[in-house]
């Protein structure tokens, strides 16, 4: 196929792929300002060993793994629901919690959700508190030579919004409609593809010279012919609503993903 051609279809059908685009944009951001917002907040604990030689540093390293799995704990979380005065199971802190560790640079991350900021803060810099305290209370038990010092970067200031994201659902949104949209063209195009419109298809399948041409009439041959660059016996407001109801389910589909 020429460039022409592919400039001509994009002439002809390229409305059904920006009708499908803003549609899903726009379902996709409908959807995301109605969703109720999450809030996340973060604080990060460094890990110091008290000398720094290889054997206390690797062995700290190895630590990094077991006191995720502490801070993770019913027992630890529920310490921190009671300090906090939260009213929560720790089941449900434990569903909004994440903590992830770095022995590149011996850090700990503690990420606490809610729909509440103010909950979020709480839950994040109380667990890092207790955590904090239960290492001191620790390292006090055995000679400071060995010792493993846990302590807060900085306490945490506020909860960002993690969700929605409107801006990345409603550009996802934008992208996946423009997607369907292609594919509508696509196969419109394919439903086509046997029709031979000009003299120039007719010269690419037979060998002949064209001599000349029928012009359409009017009446029944003209509505034969087709309207608005589909096929006749395809109605333009059919494939209007099918283009539409395709947008919206890709523009809800988008945002769902964008909010995993």
């Amino acid at each position: 196929m020429e460039l022409r051609e592919y400039w001509n279809i994009a002439v002809k059908r390229g409305w059904i792929v920006i009708l499908a685009a803003v549609v899903a944009a726009v379902a996709a951001l409908g959807v995301s300002l109605i969703m109720p917002k999450t809030y996340e907040a973060t604080i990060q604990l460094i890990v110091e060993p008290a000398r720094p030689d290889w054997g206390l540093s690797q062995a700290t390293k190895d630590l990094l793994r077991s006191y995720e799995v502490s801070m993770k704990s019913h027992s630890m979380t529920q310490e921190a629901i009671d300090r906090a005065q939260l009213d929560m199971t720790t089941d449900q802190f434990l569903a909004d919690l994440d903590v992830s560790s770095d022995a590149s640079n011996l850090t700990i991350t503690i990420k606490a959700e809610s729909r509440s900021e103010a909950e979020a803060v709480l839950m994040a810099q109380y667990l890092a508190d207790i955590f904090v305290e239960k290492r001191e209370e620790w390292n006090d038990k055995i000679d400071i030579s060995d010792r493993i010092y846990v302590s807060k970067v900085d306490d945490v200031r506020y909860a960002v919004l993690a969700s929605p994201k409107w801006k990345f659902n409603t550009l996802a949104g934008a992208v996946f409609g423009a997607i369907v949209g292609g594919i509508i063209v696509f196969f419109l195009e394919w439903l086509e593809s046997d029709i031979l419109r000009t003299t120039a298809d007719l010269k690419k399948v037979v060998t002949a010279p064209v001599l000349g041409a029928i012009p359409l009439g009017s009446g029944s041959q003209a509505r034969a012919r087709s309207t608005r660059g589909l096929p006749s016996w395809i109605d333009p407001g059919f494939v209007l609503i099918f283009a539409v109801g395709l947008a919206i389910g890709a523009g809800l589909g988008a945002l769902v993903v964008g909010l995993l």
